[in-house]
């Protein structure tokens, strides 16, 4: 572990659970706990897992004229979606564009009364916030939240979370709302990096700890690491900033086209308007080279993130690459998502992944690969 590696709120309480630490985007994180990742992974889709999302950046937009519609109006500037429309106690996720249309970081956009606050990604939050600061200075003030954040996903959540506040059964898919969480100011936002429905909840660093004791003397609550984090969101079809999407892949060509709103595309009310705006908008209407699929192996060994992809067993030239790939333990198989052109992007395409050598069967597999569980009503 580097000893400049930075510490979340909760580093105490995962020792004392006994996690192994890891270093993860600058900071010591849980890469598992004595259970181990197979059983993390399965107890959070059957009952309910408890994140320490702590590294990430949170980041509070506030307007200088004192006018949401102002700070709404600059940030459609730097991302594809409907901003403005952002009712309030609401949340939408956004892509954070370059000026040619690759995607810099995915993140939550919440829209809460006279600000709005952003959730992104650990490693890009010193370079998202530098970014935010060239772009929006003039119209809002920058302020980086210095809160812990804890998310608690899977089909037993909501039962858990409501012990402390029986409002959350209220709340749907991307709602957002300050709550009192046992004594506890909390702002907990409804959706998540799993599949499952959960919350992610923002609250004091100093009383961290305090919530997820809370939390965790409900016994279907249990602390889950970066490794079964992992494997959710890779049975969930989520992309990883820096592994599925980057500045090389633009929204339509990574399956988010999605989070590209009708008002931004053409034709739309305020159509355009953000970096790399016509290679996109051109992607949407004649479609893309190339997109990310699923695959799923033929055999029992797992396919990793870098091997190359050939459409012939004996072929010569790569056609693309696997971006993620693991065991996918609700499924019992090995699973991995990848770029491929479009031509062979239809489910029961068989391609081929080169490892150590050896060229392995894949199917093309629809995404996701384990239905999500999200709360829409």
């Amino acid at each position: 572990m580097p000893l400049d590696a930075l510490r979340t709120p909760l580093h105490a309480l995962h020792l004392s659970r006994g996690a192994r630490m890891v270093p993860f985007a600058g900071y010591a994180m849980p890469v598992q706990y004595p259970d181990g990742l197979l059983k993390e992974h399965l107890h959070t889709r059957a009952q309910a897992g408890l994140f320490d999302v702590s590294h990430m950046g949170q980041i509070q937009l506030i307007p200088r004229t004192g006018s949401l519609v102002d700070a709404a109006h600059a940030l459609e500037t730097l991302l594809p979606i409907d901003v403005l429309g952002l009712a309030p106690g609401r949340q939408r996720y956004g892509l954070l564009l370059d000026a040619t249309g690759g995607i810099r970081d995915d993140l939550m956009v919440a829209q809460c009364g006279d600000t709005l606050v952003l959730v992104v990604n650990a490693a890009n939050k010193v370079a998202d916030e530098a970014y935010l600061r060239a772009h929006l200075t003039g119209i809002c003030e920058i302020v980086v939240l210095p809160r812990a954040l804890l998310a608690l996903q899977g089909p037993r959540a909501e039962a858990a979370l409501a012990r402390l506040a029986p409002e959350v059964a209220a709340m749907r898919f991307m709602d957002v709302r300050a709550i009192d969480l046992a004594g506890l100011p909390a702002l907990v936002s409804r959706s998540g990096y799993t599949g499952e429905d959960g919350f992610e909840i923002s609250v004091a660093e100093d009383r961290a700890e305090a919530l997820a004791e809370a939390l965790l003397s409900d016994d279907t609550v249990r602390l889950i690491g970066l490794g079964a984090r992992d494997s959710l969101r890779l049975e969930a079809g989520l992309c990883l900033h820096g592994a599925d999407i980057d500045a090389g892949t633009d929204p339509v060509e990574a399956g988010l086209s999605w989070a590209i709103s009708a008002v931004r595309r053409r034709g739309g009310a305020r159509e355009g308007g953000f970096p790399g705006a016509e290679r996109i908008l051109d992607a949407l209407a004649e479609g893309p080279a190339r997109r990310r699929v699923g695959l799923r192996t033929e055999g029992a060994a797992p396919v990793r993130a870098g091997a190359a992809l050939f459409a012939e067993q004996a072929g010569d030239e790569a056609i693309g690459r696997i971006t993620s790939g693991g065991f996918g333990p609700s499924l019992g198989a090995p699973i991995a998502m990848g770029y491929m052109p479009i031509g062979l992007t239809q489910p029961g395409t068989r391609v081929f992944a080169e490892v150590r050598g050896r060229r392995l069967p894949l199917v093309v597999n629809g995404l996701p690969f384990v239905p999500a569980g999200f709360k829409r009503a």
